[in-house]
């Protein structure tokens, strides 16, 4: 997508943007970068913008990638890594490679594993009971793309990825987005104005796995529910439990209350919905009392009422199948110590801790075999 194309997109104090070079995007007073034909609209970073704009100009991309790949999130608490190995990401062969070159670490770990892990499972069942149904896909915090991949697999031909983290989406088009796949990615920040303009058409509009992180979970809901538009949804899925042991990351809220930011919404069990894709089958809404307990709570408001589509529990039919990498020499091995305290226990239920010698039907859904992106 070269800048020209994005002319749709909107800055961080709501202002529209148009392509004044084939690199850039601009409002009439400020340039903004575009690299690896992802938009960077993030607020209050001047200089790192006039940076990267600046390399642009002067025909050096990948100065201007470097740039943008060492910027963070307010959550980081990792040190970027230096120049001359950011720009040996640039020429990384594989997702694995590359995550370790940006130095990553927990985050890395999460992207490598996430087909395996519980809340991917919950997210496949959240989307299957309540799918896009034709409509434009918004994925929201939508780290290296897998649910982009995964829907546009299964023919969604409209999809954007937005995030905070320029080296995120950055994965997403070098690694795990089909080549050529119907996706735009944004680099944007959920707390100023979204990059997006008003619905032509409803929308589904997704957040998964993030919006326990945002203060302002309120605004971010209500900007989701103007995204999507009339005839809409809204999904937002792993939101923790704050009276849940493992629910305490970011800034949770109580299941209760989770549920009074998106009213009307269909509310369902972290444990049901993992259970419902490792079983085949469409989840079972929660009650009060399996919400009060559970670890996190996902929730899908869909106006237009689209039916379920179970197709989108697995992969597609097309998909090539690999391996789980999580197993080597036959035995099933933990990512590492923090993968396996926050995952492990519910990850074991559809894992088996030998690789079977026979693995049988059940072995998609099971996440024995998984459909890796070809550079995984």
């Amino acid at each position: 997508m070269p800048a020209a194309a994005a002319t749709e997109f909107r800055g961080p104090d709501g202002t529209p943007l148009r392509a004044d070079t084939p690199h850039t995007l601009t409002d009439g007073v400020r340039r903004w970068p575009v690299v690896e034909t992802i938009p960077w609209l993030r607020p209050n970073r001047d200089d790192l913008r006039e940076r990267a704009v600046a390399a642009l100009d002067a025909g050096a991309p990948d100065q201007a990638a470097v740039a943008l790949l060492a910027d963070a999130d307010d959550w980081w608490d990792g040190e970027p890594p230096p120049a001359d190995q950011l720009r040996q990401a640039l020429s990384a062969t594989s997702l694995r490679e590359a995550v370790e070159l940006l130095r990553l670490g927990r985050v890395g770990v999460y992207f490598l594993h996430r087909w395996s892990d519980p809340s991917w499972l919950a997210a496949l069942a959240l989307t299957a009971a309540h799918p896009p149904h034709g409509r434009p896909v918004v994925d929201l915090a939508c780290g290296a793309g897998h649910l982009l991949r995964h829907l546009v697999t299964h023919g969604h031909a409209d999809a954007t990825g937005v995030d905070v983290v320029f080296a995120k989406l950055w994965l997403a088009r070098r690694f795990v987005v089909p080549p050529g796949a119907p996706v735009q990615l944004v680099c944007a920040d959920l707390n100023a104005a979204w990059p997006l303009p008003p619905p032509a058409a409803p929308r589904h509009v997704a957040c998964h796995d993030a919006l326990y992180f945002l203060p302002d979970k309120a605004a971010v809901v209500a900007a989701a529910l103007a995204c999507a538009g009339p005839g809409g949804a809204v999904l937002l899925g792993h939101l923790h439990n704050a009276r849940h042991p493992s629910g305490a990351a970011g800034l949770p809220l109580p299941s209760e209350s989770w549920a009074a930011l998106l009213p009307a919404a269909s509310a369902y069990a972290e444990e049901e919905l993992t259970a419902a894709t490792a079983a085949g089958r469409l989840p079972t809404p929660a009650d009060a009392a399996a919400l009060a307990h559970t670890e996190a709570v996902g929730l899908a408001r869909d106006t237009a009422a689209a039916p379920a589509d179970a197709d989108l529990l697995r992969p597609a039919k097309a998909s090539p199948l690999r391996p789980n990498p999580l197993y080597t020499d036959g035995s099933r091995r933990w990512p590492d110590k923090r993968w396996a305290a926050e995952y492990g226990q519910r990850a074991a239920a559809y894992l088996p801790e030998r690789w079977p010698a026979d693995p049988g039907p059940d072995a998609v859904r099971r996440r024995l075999l998984l459909d890796l992106p070809e550079r995984w």
